[in-house]
């Protein structure tokens, strides 16, 4: 498999039961670009349809702006990013 497709194959394990959350950490951090953006999709999906929260772990700063709410590690403190 790709890496898209065991990310893919990954969410869906995860999904299967339908938790009411899912614990991500950089799960897209080795996906080219494209790959990423349809791993960033599946989770929007996820969280709207099924009302899946997500806490994702990540650098990627382009799923970071497509979230409702990021919170980034600063100095060993949590800091709301629509507030900073």
């Amino acid at each position: 498999l790709s890496g898209g497709e065991q990310q893919r194959v990954a969410v869906a394990r995860a999904v299967v039961l339908r938790p009411r959350l899912l614990l991500a950490d950089e799960p897209t951090g080795n996906l080219d670009p494209h790959t990423a953006a349809e791993v960033h999709d599946l989770f929007h999906k996820l969280n709207r349809e099924l009302g899946i929260t997500l806490v994702i772990a990540t650098h990627n700063e382009q799923l970071t702006r497509s979230v409702g709410r990021a919170l980034r590690l600063l100095e060993g403190k949590l800091v709301d990013e629509r507030r900073a």
